[in-house]
């Protein structure tokens, strides 16, 4: 949801933009146009205090930056040397031995094993699973009228359906979600990183000792024999990339559907789908607004800008999808059956559960449609609160009203 621009950017003491501020949270749009009239396409911004990086907000550099991993690699170990392991967006930045960090051969192994491992997912049995899980959610709330759908259906849904295909207990489940909402909001990164990293061990023990249909029995048994702690870490990532930017898509696209009359009208008429609303999401609020990160081996001339060395480039996909250069003559927010997005990234690092992650948002959304049809913000869009920091575009909540059904 784009929201007219306020007053005059922030910058930090050093003069960069400060992507960790709640203004930027607040009217990231506003931001952007800011950024691009005042710097072009790659903008000096501060992650976190003192943690500096280039934003690239231009649709085309983003798009040879990450087609060109080999002048852009995302191995970050030169860059965290000098950076402190409380610093807040470290455990989002850091190495990690899986495909995110990696290139060349261990690059292909980790995302082999991957690919794999989220191949063997029953794309039916997904679908049921999804509706099961979203039914009971909504059996909980359906007789008060009244509800936070981020918390009491979008969360639980990407929570409980990732954590019945990574085959992982309830009681795991919740540690690993309490880390990876402290990592997302870059607080209290050590401990975050410690919540994670013991519950993503306790899970790969378990499914070492207890195998079964399940992505984390598929990548322990994957020719690539990884290690328990590459176990460890193709966890973290799948569920950094499961459970927070998919609770993100679900309630984001849910907003754009209750407050985008025309947009409503057109998917009640059956002139668009809940995957165009899905699109259209991913095109201007993606879950992860800025991430794709890479650290340049040495200083790099993009357009006139010298990029340093070691230093993080980020690319902005809410602002690269927005650039006017992409999209001067398509109407505002309206890009159905257009998929030119780069919300699931391009190039090496091309998100391999694509598919998956579609269909679980489009079939909670459809559900939800379906089973409560007249539901309705229950506060005015406007004084909704987006949870500040960097990488992700989440709200705080999503309180909805709706006709009680018994």
């Amino acid at each position: 949801m784009t929201m007219p621009s306020a007053a005059p950017a922030p910058t930090s003491p050093s003069g960069r933009f400060p992507l960790y501020s709640p203004e930027f949270a607040a009217d990231p749009h506003g931001s952007y146009r800011w950024m691009r009239r005042t710097h072009g396409p790659l903008v000096p911004v501060d992650l976190a205090p003192g943690v500096p990086a280039t934003l690239v907000i231009g649709y085309y550099q983003a798009r040879r930056i990450l087609n060109d991993p080999l002048h852009f690699p995302a191995d970050p170990r030169a860059w965290e040397q000098s950076i402190p392991k409380s610093c807040p967006v470290r455990p989002m930045m850091e190495w990690r031995p899986n495909a995110l960090r990696s290139g060349g051969a261990e690059h292909a192994r980790y995302r082999a094993a991957n690919t794999a491992a989220i191949g063997g997912v029953d794309q039916h049995g997904l679908r049921a699973l999804v509706e099961q899980v979203a039914s009971a959610a909504i059996d909980d709330f359906r007789a008060l009228g009244e509800a936070d759908l981020l918390t009491q259906y979008s969360f639980p849904i990407a929570f409980r359906v990732l954590s019945a295909l990574l085959g992982c207990p309830d009681e795991i489940g919740r540690r690993i979600a309490d880390g990876m909402a402290r990592i997302f909001d870059t607080t209290d990164a050590e401990e975050a990183n410690r919540i994670l990293g013991q519950a993503v061990t306790d899970l790969v023990l378990l499914r070492r000792g207890h195998p079964g249909d399940d992505i984390t029995s598929r990548l322990i048994g994957h020719p690539a024999r990884l290690s328990d702690e590459e176990m460890g870490h193709q966890l973290v990532t799948l569920y950094g990339a499961g459970i927070e930017p998919l609770t993100n898509l679900i309630s984001n696209t849910v907003l754009k559907i209750l407050t985008d009359e025309e947009f409503s009208a057109d998917l009640h008429a059956g002139l668009s789908t809940v995957r165009d609303a899905l699109d259209t999401v991913l095109y201007t609020d993606p879950p992860m607004a800025n991430y794709c990160i890479s650290y340049p081996r040495y200083p790099i001339d993009v357009d006139g800008v010298l990029l340093p060395a070691d230093q993080p480039v980020v690319i902005s996909l809410a602002a690269a999808n927005n650039d006017p250069a992409l999209t001067d003559g398509v109407p505002e927010g309206r890009h159905t059956g257009n998929r030119a997005h780069l919300a699931w990234s391009i190039g090496p690092h091309t998100c391999p559960a694509r598919s998956h992650a579609y269909l679980i948002a489009e079939t909670a959304v459809t559900h939800l449609l379906d089973a409560l049809p007249q539901t309705d913000l229950a506060v005015p869009a406007a004084e909704l609160t987006w949870r500040p920091g960097p990488f992700h575009r989440a709200l705080e909540s999503l309180p909805v009203t709706f006709p009680a059904v018994p």
